[in-house]
């Protein structure tokens, strides 16, 4: 009931891709798998990378509100 393979399950997959594809073309099909791979690992790593990052001036305006908010707490009500 396992999900995993195992290596009879391997050799079987190894042997009819042999027959399937032929031993000239395994290395090209190879290369082809890791290309698609490299690019998807690498279109993913630049959509996390394309998030804004936030302008000094941002965290500038953010920093002075919050001291903003602790100097009121700090004074005695009226």
């Amino acid at each position: 009931m396992g999900s995993t393979i195992g290596v009879p399950g391997l050799i079987l997959l190894v042997i009819l891709a042999l027959l399937l594809f032929g031993p000239n073309k395994l290395p090209e099909l190879g290369r082809a798998v890791g290309r698609t791979f490299r690019e998807f690992k690498n279109g993913a790593r630049e959509i996390i990378e394309d998030e804004p990052a936030p302008k000094k001036e941002d965290q500038a305006r953010q920093t002075a509100a919050v001291e903003e908010t602790k100097a009121d707490s700090k004074r005695l009500p009226e």
